[in-house]
């Protein structure tokens, strides 16, 4: 299967494809992906097709008709070959998305390639011709340049797989861990301290290697898209990631700066974890459909749990780095009522019902921040089982080496299984009851920071209303919107509700601005007495009189060291984290 991609109006945000591909039936089918890898979610890609033909190789029409939203049926009777010209809008940037504008050409194929689906496994080829400053990042195996790029991979499914961005304006360093060679590109306007970066990669790149002990890459690239304002994406490949951020003023300082470290270490964890170790029902991918799984917790909890410890474990992150990031997981996991509801497995197999959207509220927990403490929970359970000798990473391991070097996909039960090997005792309890049962996490955590010496620090919320009256809120489009309610607190009752909007306290107006509401501070101000808040539901204005109940609502929960902790729990918490205690 061969594509040609080209453009003539950048600005407009068109991409211009020609496939050409050799056929052998009477009628071709031709399929566009409905989603992509890595985002377990339906993105129906054919909506930004505007214009679609089949031709014959000397540019004869060809009639076809579309069976699905994505899928044309053409008829090819007698031809050996068949081409298809459509065009792709491509106005949308993001880590996953297809984006051109006059500086840069960056593409997903697995966005705007179709193919031919009895010939998804014959290698593709794709010219692209671009400006003639123009050079690519991409980590497929290409040649050329001066306008004129052509990528080849070895089927459908390396080319879906790989991103690539072409631009005059890319800046390239790269560095060897291992043997292997890492490259990072930025696009968009930012200065990358190029040994800060390098120093810090090494360091979790050789990690991660050191861990898994064979990559599945040869050479791995990290693309990232430079905004100039406040974004945070990335996207896995084999052997690439793209990682959007921004602003560009701020990527090289402060929690910006953590955030690309982390979000790099966590999808680069990911070529091991999801793109080579698999779900069974993703071996392979099937792109015209959901492919659902209850193992989200493994691909993308486990990942995220590593993104972050990993970090910690080879010395980037420090304590109190680390434990912020915990203490983040740990405080959605709390402020979530939706644990009560839907378990972590199920809420995985649910990412393709709504697994990306906040959904209605207190249903579904969080692939990533529960699945993360699942994690954290599964691996300090190995460790306490098997004395220290085995942990998660020996499961990781035999994944990777049992199942992914093997080409089989694995199941929830033989992920069990694995746990219990290394664990040398039932997982039965974990599994059962917490990662497929609805289950508010405080016990097994409690339990496995003991186990290291640190505890769950539980205190009031910070803010008066959230911990006095059970509200959460921020400044929405003008109004003090009502962004969370606590089950039963004395809001709830009052029938104060999700997406309200709190117009004034005590008949002081609330007033909003680009830096939030001035809510607490009056909340503050009226303390422990009855208030009277004026708010609206869909446009109707309501007024009722509420009693704060101080400390008993929102809480603050961190993750912290024990002040005296035993030896033993010293220990533990170094062999664990590779750092003193």
């Amino acid at each position: 299967m061969k594509y040609t991609v080209s453009y003539i109006h950048p600005h407009n945000h068109f991409v211009d494809i020609l496939f050409v591909s050799d056929v052998n039936q009477d009628e071709t089918l031709v399929q566009l992906p409905a989603w992509r890898p890595g985002r377990y979610e339906l993105g129906n890609f054919a909506k930004n097709v505007q214009k679609w033909a089949a031709f014959d190789s000397s540019g004869n029409p060809l009639a076809f008709q579309k069976m699905t939203k994505d899928c044309w049926k053409v008829q090819t009777k007698g031809l050996s070959q068949i081409h298809v010209k459509y065009n792709y809008y491509a106005a949308e940037l993001n880590a996953g998305s297809t984006f051109l504008d006059a500086n840069q050409l960056y593409m997903n194929p697995v966005n705007c390639c179709v193919y031919i689906p009895e010939r998804i496994n014959e290698s593709c080829e794709m010219e692209l011709n671009l400006p003639s400053d123009f050079i690519l990042a991409c980590g497929a195996e290409h040649e050329g340049g001066k306008g004129k790029i052509t990528i080849r991979t070895k089927d459908y499914h390396e080319l879906a797989d790989s991103p690539f961005i072409a631009s005059a304006t890319l800046q390239h360093n790269k560095f060897v861990c291992n043997g292997l060679e890492f490259n990072l590109w930025f696009q968009g306007e930012c200065k990358p301290d190029w040994s800060k970066l390098s120093n810090d990669f090494i360091k979790f790149c050789t990690h991660q290697l050191e861990m898994m002990r064979k990559a599945p890459f040869e050479k791995y690239h990290f693309l990232f898209q430079i905004l100039p304002q406040r974004l945070y994406h990335g996207v896995e490949h084999t052997t690439s990631t793209v990682i959007a951020l921004g602003p560009g003023y701020n990527l090289m300082k402060g929690g910006l700066y953590l955030d690309l470290l982390g979000v790099s270490c966590h999808e680069l964890f990911h070529a091991w974890n999801i793109k080579a170790i698999r779900p069974v029902e993703m071996q392979p991918y099937d792109y015209t459909k959901e492919n659902y799984s209850k193992l989200g917790y493994v691909c993308e909890g486990v990942t995220t749990y590593y993104g972050d410890y990993l970090l910690y474990r080879c010395g980037v992150f420090n304590d109190q780095q680390f434990l912020d990031t915990v203490s983040e997981r740990l405080q959605k996991h709390f402020d979530n009522f939706g644990r009560f509801n839907l378990s972590v497995a199920d809420s995985s197999f649910d990412t393709w019902l709504d697994g990306y959207t906040p959904g209605i509220p207190n249903r579904k927990t969080n692939i990533y921040d529960e699945g993360n403490l699942v994690a954290f929970v599964t691996d300090i359970f190995i460790r306490k089982n098997s004395s220290n000798k085995n942990t998660l990473d020996d499961v990781m391991r035999y994944l990777f080496s049992e199942f992914a070097l093997k080409g089989k996909g694995y199941s929830d039960l033989d992920y069990k299984n694995v746990v219990e090997h290394f664990a040398g005792v039932s997982f039965d309890n974990l599994f059962s009851n917490f990662i497929n049962r609805p289950a508010d996490f405080s016990v097994i955590l409690f339990e496995a920071l003991e186990y290291i010496g640190c505890d769950l620090e539980i205190s009031p919320a910070s803010k008066y209303h959230e911990h006095a009256l059970g509200i959460k809120v921020n400044e929405v489009g003008g109004f003090c919107k009502v962004t969370s309610v606590f089950l039963d607190s004395v809001a709830d009752k009052a029938g104060i509700a999700l997406n309200d909007d709190i117009i004034s306290i005590n008949n002081m107006q609330i007033k909003t601005d680009a830096s939030g509401t001035n809510f607490a501070e009056w909340c503050n101000y009226f303390g422990n007495s009855k208030l009277v808040i004026n708010f609206a539901t869909m446009g109707v204005v309501k007024k009722v009189e509420i009693t704060p109940q101080e400390n008993m609502f929102y809480k603050t929960v961190k993750m912290v060291k024990k002040k005296s902790p035993s030896d033993t729990q010293k220990n533990n918490f170094e062999i664990w984290s590779n750092n003193k205690f």
